[in-house]
């Protein structure tokens, strides 16, 4: 049986992954930080065949004990403080859970192979948050990085410490550049979830507004559930690469807010929708689309799901919550 440890499991990726490993039939071993934390309750409920080990990718020592628990033939380092706009006020901490995290991960497992450990192949969850103010279009695996947010600039760090090992020490060390991808597991701070939520309880009469911020800013939007698909399959390449994971497509929050009203059954979106200085970026990322032809060509992986489809398993999720709330 495989072993997997995978770092921010408690995320919608950690616990898609998750799943995706356990119908693999592996043993799947998740870090999760802090005392008390709320999310743990959600993955024993969701996974109770995950074992959870306590840790932190800021404590190396924490690290060190993880990798003796788990053993691991694949770690999946999906562990980041995500949230774009947070990293503007927090820019000291993104860079020391999101860049040197990698960092401290990577050196956990140099000096346990050192001590008679096997490596284990190592998966990097980069983002194209890197590419910033685009030098390309679409973006592909070349392109030059331009980072406009602390988060960007933190995942460049962990993105080329990634390569570097890999390069210096003979890792099997891969970088997956996850375009925007979503799902009902995705947290409410962020613009997607923000968007079906916002919508389902305006529908059930419990919101009047949606306060918004760039309604121009176009993106490149998957299903979380399609790419940790490709996280897998990056690690079982017989050698280790870096990769786009994305679908190629892109619509802008506009259209997103338009398709989640229209799928509510409200016509008349215009009416509930606001637009605010407070949900603007300082330094805004206009356009991403990615050139998923690397990852099609080599993993034989292609998105499965549509944008369409994904807005509506969101809102009609969300739908179900607020009218089981309602009753």
């Amino acid at each position: 049986m495989p072993s997997a440890l995978i770092t921010g499991i408690t995320g919608q990726d950690g616990l898609y992954l998750s799943e995706l490993l356990l119908e693999k039939g592996y043993e799947v071993h998740g870090l999760i930080r802090g005392q008390n934390n709320p999310k743990e309750d959600l993955v024993r409920r969701e996974l109770p065949g995950v074992n959870l080990i306590n840790g932190d990718l800021t404590d190396t020592a924490s690290l060190f004990r993880a990798l003796d628990t788990a053993a691991p033939d694949e770690v999946y380092n999906l562990g980041a403080i995500s949230y774009v706009a947070y990293s503007w006020d927090q820019a000291q901490l993104t860079s020391q859970v999101t860049a040197l995290g990698v960092l401290n991960m990577l050196e956990a497992i140099r000096i346990n192979t050192a001590s008679g450990s096997t490596k284990p192949k190592f998966y990097q969850a980069s983002s194209s948050e890197m590419f910033g103010k685009v030098q390309e279009v679409p973006q592909r695996e070349t392109t030059l990085l331009w980072p406009r947010s602390p988060y960007g600039v933190a995942k460049v760090f962990g993105h080329y410490m990634t390569i570097n090992y890999r390069e210096s020490y003979n890792f099997h060390a891969s970088s997956g550049i996850l375009f925007n991808h979503e799902s009902p597991r995705r947290g409410p701070e962020f613009v997607t979830r923000k968007v079906s939520q916002s919508v389902a309880r305006i529908a059930t009469g419990k919101q009047d507004k949606l306060v918004m911020g760039n309604l121009d800013a176009q993106r490149d939007w998957g299903f979380a559930g399609d790419y940790v698909k490709a996280m897998w399959l990056m690690l079982q390449q017989e050698v280790a690469d870096d990769y786009v994971v994305s679908t190629g497509q892109t619509q802008s929050v506009r259209e997103l807010v338009e398709l989640a009203f229209k799928i509510a059954g409200i016509s008349n979106w215009e009416d509930y929708v606001e637009q605010s200085p407070e949900f603007m970026r300082p330094a805004e990322v206009d356009m991403l689309i990615g050139d998923p032809a690397k990852a099609k060509a080599k993993l034989g992986w292609e998105t499965e799901t549509t944008f369409e489809q994904l807005v509506t398993m969101m809102v009609e999720n969300d739908l179900r919550i607020e009218s089981q709330v309602t009753q």
